[in-house]
């Protein structure tokens, strides 16, 4: 049985939760959604005797992906980078940066493709990927039963949604993909997103006023 170990950061103009998610009993660790500050996000898992093997993306809006040029600088060799096919175009046009006036490095292609289903693993833990659009259509949620645990990007947050409104976004399918694949998961899960605080299944389908 793997040791789950999740440590949050809070990074980039858009106070974007980055997760290095680790199994402690045996020191593997991935980084979900690094969105800035990549040393940083590096020194951490190597302070812990931590190693990085994979970065997961939920999906490719730049603020949960900025900081992967650093990362990779920062290690002594890259590490495979995961994303949903269905969002690569906006992966290709460096995650809408240019939106809000920013530059950033144009990413290299993902080395690993996600499937709604697929089974991803951590050390001795795993994780399924639940395929959930709307925010964007390649959106991925990774979750580990075992644990109880969602890391759920930003298709849901304490008391509030994903943005729809900018480009490839869709209201009804965001709202469809709570319903299907978050709220269908036991009350007690955590919900870890990708802004604000964590939350609970249970207290979103009890109180979020979106859905």
């Amino acid at each position: 049985m793997g040791k789950l170990e999740i440590v949050r950061f809070t990074v980039g103009p858009l106070e974007t939760n980055a997760y290095l998610v680790a199994d402690a009993a045996t020191g593997r660790a991935v980084l979900v959604d690094p969105g800035g500050e990549g040393k940083r996000l590096v020194r951490e898992a190597r302070s812990r005797g931590w190693t990085l093997e994979a970065i997961w993306v939920t999906h490719a809006h730049f603020d949960h992906f900025a900081g992967l040029h650093e990362v990779q600088q920062a290690l002594k060799a890259p590490v495979p980078v995961a994303l949903h096919p269905d969002d690569l175009p906006l992966w290709q046009m460096r995650g809408g940066a240019d939106w809000f006036g920013l530059d950033i490095p144009q990413p290299p292609a993902p080395d690993l493709l996600l499937t709604h289903g697929q089974q991803l693993h951590v050390g001795d833990l795993r994780f399924e990927v639940r395929h959930a659009p709307g925010h964007s259509p390649g959106h991925v949620m990774f979750y580990n039963q075992e644990h109880g645990i969602l890391l759920c990007g930003d298709v849901i947050f304490y008391m509030g949604i994903g943005r729809t409104d900018l480009p490839f976004g869709d209201f009804e399918t965001l709202v469809r993909s709570i319903r299907t694949q978050v709220y269908t998961l036991p009350e007690e899960t955590r919900l870890l997103p990708g802004h604000g605080p964590e939350t609970t299944v249970g207290g979103e389908k009890m109180f979020n006023p979106f859905v």
